[in-house]
């Protein structure tokens, strides 16, 4: 690093003091904090995001978002020249750049960092951003200071893509690295084209008509709900009202996925006109999705159809397309087997995981993350991932995908017409409707209604797969939450010695029962988890638990999550 490039990271960080008092970490959702402390952050994750760019030789992303979270809230997360997360191995460098009290204290910790990683700096290689916001009205400040940490990178550039939705920002960072088009027009055409296609390819047409066609989507106040205005006009037959648009509403106040998924009530904007209907909530950066139907008039709670049932529909479609391929013979004759992989973690809810399991599906446990099922479900050669919370998605391997493109080929020449040919195409066009990057409540949801119609199947039917076991969530306060050790996708306590062995004798005094804690990754409490086979029983036995916590972990209170 040459005596100018230092000179103008030090210049520009002097425009960007630190936070006095404030230690920020690098989680799943990357920096996230009130919009007025993060200005300095944003300018350095900038700078993290073009020695990313150099390292790899590939287009980084940056999304300023703070997802669900409150208006006055913000943040900034990287994404990978995959599209999907920054890689773990970096997360400790942002951590202690964003905590850098001085800019020379900054300069020294990138200097090591480049030095470590090898990166350089002779002007051959160019580093390029791309560069995305949702609609929060920090996010032009805070752009300016991204901006400023990418161009203190001599060579760097940075890209406005404007406003967009977290996984719009993640499927361009993928295309162009894809060597692709990758404007927001491009996002579109892919996503309706495969839309369409898919319902090409329903085998009854008699079944469009079955299925309940009106859709009602709460926009959360956010930016998904422009882009879906721009995305439906392409939509042909999928009747779409959008509602909490943000003209008048205020971002995730009282709306969104994460509101209904939590309160298990009706958003704003909803109510008894709407019995019956099915509803749809994204998040305020549209990375999450949960369906909804309010059952009567006179109820004040919904049905609610989160990502456990979403992943259960994802799950069973792909699966049926794969046994007719099987059943064709096409999968063993020349000595391929698919393996397809369900990636739950453990407040996945027991009914799904059940259910699942009886359908014959292979299921994986991880910690809770999105990174951690993401990683898991690349394993295989269709892996498909969801949170209850409606963040998932569904990747196949390049493997699997040049395969199936070989198979959809031979199957044109030979048996075109046939229903394996038609199960190749289903799957192939999936693999370009969902987001394979990351989690996408536009795409998602467009699978979601492009599976329904094609099995006929109104949101009630959908619901019924199974029924989900009553649970209840706690949250104890404690003086160190690294005393609890667990292992085995966190559902084992192994430290403090003896707390599982207590837990244990709980839940043997429960039907259907299931607990586990966890230390949370960002608080000092413990996270109680527990399901019964009634709501009365699962709140005992959180309680319960918690009281074991308490006793152990020598704790300060506990309230509900």
């Amino acid at each position: 690093m040459n005596d100018h490039q230092k000179s103008l990271i030090l210049s520009s960080s002097s425009q960007f003091p630190p936070p006095q008092g404030v230690k920020l970490s690098y989680g799943t959702s990357g920096f996230r904090a009130d919009a007025s402390i993060l200005q300095s952050t944003v300018f350095r994750v900038g700078i993290l995001a073009a020695l990313r760019s150099l390292r790899t030789q590939s287009v980084i992303g940056l999304m300023i978002t703070a997802s669900h979270n409150q208006v006055s809230d913000n943040g900034i997360k990287v994404g990978d020249p995959s599209g999907g997360m920054l890689t773990q191995d970096w997360e400790p460098f942002a951590d202690s750049i964003a905590n850098a009290p001085t800019p020379q204290e900054l300069l020294q910790l990138v200097e090591e960092f480049v030095a470590k990683e090898g990166i350089r700096f002779d002007g051959s290689r160019p580093a390029k951003v791309l560069l995305g916001r949702d609609t929060r009205p920090s996010g032009d400040s805070l752009l300016e200071a991204a901006k400023q940490g990418i161009s203190s990178i001599v060579g760097a550039s940075a890209v406005d893509m404007g406003i967009v939705t977290t996984p719009q920002l993640h499927w361009m960072v993928r295309a162009k690295n894809k060597g692709l088009k990758a404007a927001e027009l491009d996002y579109f055409e892919q996503l309706s084209s495969s839309y369409r296609c898919l319902l090409d390819l329903i085998p009854n047409g008699s079944k469009v008509e079955k299925a309940e066609n009106k859709l009602v989507v709460d926009g959360a106040n956010g930016v998904g709900s422009e882009k879906l205005e721009g995305l439906k006009k392409s939509l042909d037959g999928l009747d779409i009202e959008i509602r909490n648009t943000g003209k008048e509403g205020v971002l995730n106040e009282g709306v969104g996925a994460d509101f209904v998924q939590k309160e298990k009530i009706l958003p704003q904007e909803f109510g008894p006109k709407d019995v019956g209907i099915r509803c749809a909530s994204l998040d305020g950066d549209a990375d999450r999705l949960v369906y909804f139907t309010l059952p009567s008039e006179s109820s004040s709670k919904i049905d609610l159809v989160d990502g456990d049932k979403i992943l259960t529909l994802f799950a069973v479609f792909i699966k049926e397309q794969l046994s007719i391929l099987t059943e064709g013979g096409q999968m063993v004759e020349d000595g391929y087997h698919a393996r397809l992989g369900v990636i739950q973690t453990a407040y996945a809810n027991g009914a799904s995981t059940n259910y699942l399991r009886q359908l014959g599906l292979e299921i994986a446990l991880t910690p809770t993350g999105v990174k951690y099922l993401h990683e898991k479900a690349a394993e295989y050669d269709v892996g498909i991932y969801f949170e209850a919370n409606g963040h998932g998605t569904i990747l196949f391997s390049d493997h699997f995908l040049s395969w199936l493109e070989a198979k959809n080929n031979e199957l044109a020449s030979r048996s075109k017409g046939s229903e394996q040919k038609k199960a190749a195409l289903r799957l192939l066009a999936v693999s370009k409707l969902i987001n394979q990057a990351v989690g996408d409540a536009l795409s998602g949801l467009l699978l979601v209604e492009a599976i329904l119609i094609h099995k006929g199947w109104s949101i009630c039917k959908w619901n019924g797969l199974y029924q989900d076991l009553p649970s209840r969530q706690l949250k104890v306060k404690v003086i160190d939450r690294t005393a609890v050790v667990t292992e085995n996708a966190e559902t084992i306590a192994v430290k403090p010695p003896g707390i599982q062995e207590a837990i244990n004798a709980e839940i043997a005094k429960y039907p259907c029962g299931r607990c586990f804690i966890r230390p949370s990754g960002t608080e000092d409490v413990v996270r109680v988890y527990a399901e019964a086979s009634t709501q009365e029983a699962a709140d005992s036995l959180a309680n319960s638990v918690a009281k074991i916590a308490d006793q152990f972990l020598g704790s300060r209170s506990s309230s509900s999550v």
